[in-house]
């Protein structure tokens, strides 16, 4: 059973950034493409980014281009989201999650991805 952990939210200024990270257990993560999603209340779960089992492939949410970066280390099973430039729409609970057998593409859509951590805050205010 894989489990994810996600940590590195919190409060940020509007211009400012932070790193989320996914770390993982269980099982590797070498097998699994990672996708980074976010909700806010009353709205549904959108795709941010995500990256391929082999790191080969990522891709990014059209709002989020140019600012947010991910990548992953899977000597340690772990996933980051580099988030740069961040606003108030940014603003939402962030959660990663892991989709079996995507080598060498992923998708921004929550539907493939079988686990999902529990989520941490980021909220962009001055």
């Amino acid at each position: 059973q894989l489990q994810l952990v996600e940590s590195g939210g919190g409060l940020v200024q509007p211009g400012g950034s932070l790193r989320l990270s996914c770390a993982a257990s269980g099982l590797t993560t070498g097998y699994y493409a990672i996708g980074w999603f976010r909700q806010v209340p009353g709205k549904e779960r959108e795709g941010v980014s995500c990256i391929s089992a082999s790191g080969g492939y990522t891709n990014y949410a059209d709002s989020v281009k140019g600012r947010f970066t991910i990548s992953r280390d899977n000597a340690k099973n772990t996933v980051y989201l580099q988030m740069n430039s961040l606003q108030p729409e940014d603003t939402a609970v962030y959660y990663c999650a892991a989709a079996r057998g995507f080598e060498y593409y992923c998708s921004g859509s929550p539907d493939p991805y079988e686990y999902w951590g529990q989520g941490t805050q980021v909220t962009v205010s001055s």
